[in-house]
């Protein structure tokens, strides 16, 4: 089973965002560019489609994430149909914060001027960078940031000195995540709330993650020798090296994940992208059916 979050919160802001598509002219969707698939929110798509909206979608922490397959989904991204795309992260934060309303005019070039402004919402799954995006648009403080998920829950309105006008959403999820790996992807991001998973279990895929695909990384952060064995034994390895222990020699678990998803998310471990376009057969589909298995908001 998936790692599922679908706090009662996100049921009115997904009934938000459905009613404040109708009068914006573009979607902005904010995604990690670590797991830019895992991390779209597939309720967005046939939203969009069915107003006819085009997206630009903003790769966001760019710089914690594997510059060769940052290329790869910018590419990718931008061969969607009415998709325009950009990398974003601290290293061009202020270049990329220029260049969005640029990319905003151009995927609605009908919209401009004081009379007609470009109004765009902006979206995104929980802790993927929204709230520093707005402050970065409006050149001003608007949005709290802060490195914890949901915690923006109410809407709002911005005006930018370029004349746009911004709608900042609550971090989105969907009621049901199908794929299994997109559910430890995104608790290793912490777009999940620490609540719905189990922080060993997550390390232990970050492990098997980094060992199919980062392993010199893996070897070198941690001065292991080799990575013979699987996850477990190096799991054990690494809290002994970093000398989390318990009475008894026992490796105690929770500071061992703890410490491992903290460098993972801080980019200490190197940069690191946990998915490729090839990983994915097809898009991920938002099925209507799982919105019976939501829990009553007002309870």
């Amino acid at each position: 089973m998936a790692i599922q979050w679908f706090p009662g919160h996100m049921n009115t802001a997904r009934k938000q965002v459905a009613e404040t598509m109708a009068k914006v002219d573009l979607l902005i969707e904010v995604v990690d560019a670590r797991l830019p698939l895992s991390s779209s929110n597939p309720m967005i798509e046939p939203m969009r489609r069915l107003r006819q909206r085009p997206a630009l979608k903003v790769l966001n922490k760019a710089d914690l994430a594997d510059p060769r397959l940052n290329k790869i989904w910018l590419e990718w991204f931008k061969s969607q149909p009415g998709t325009e795309a950009v990398l974003l992260g601290e290293d061009n934060k202020i270049q990329g914060a220029k260049l969005i309303p640029q990319l905003c005019q151009a995927l609605a070039p009908h919209r401009d001027g004081e009379e007609k402004p470009l109004r765009a919402m902006i979206v995104g799954i929980p802790n993927v960078g929204k709230s520093t995006l707005i402050n970065h648009l409006a050149k001003r403080k608007i949005a709290k940031v802060a490195d914890t998920p949901g915690v923006t829950k109410m809407q709002q309105r911005v005006e930018t000195l370029a004349g746009m006008i911004l709608y900042d959403t609550p971090g989105l999820m969907w009621p049901k995540v199908q794929n299994e790996d997109s559910g430890y992807r995104l608790a290793m991001a912490g777009s999940i709330g620490r609540n719905a998973y189990d922080e060993v279990d997550v390390a232990l895929y970050a492990i098997e993650t980094l060992i199919e695909r980062y392993p010199q990384l893996l070897l070198d952060r941690y001065k292991l020798k080799d990575l013979l064995g699987d996850a477990e034994p190096l799991f054990e390895l690494i809290g002994k090296k970093r000398g989390a222990m318990l009475s008894g020699g026992r490796i105690d678990t929770q500071k061992t994940a703890d410490m491992i998803l903290t460098e993972f998310r801080g980019g200490i471990l190197g940069r690191i992208t946990l998915e490729t376009p090839d990983d994915f057969l097809e898009m991920p589909v938002y099925d209507p059916d799982d919105e019976a298995e939501l829990p009553d908001p007002d309870l």
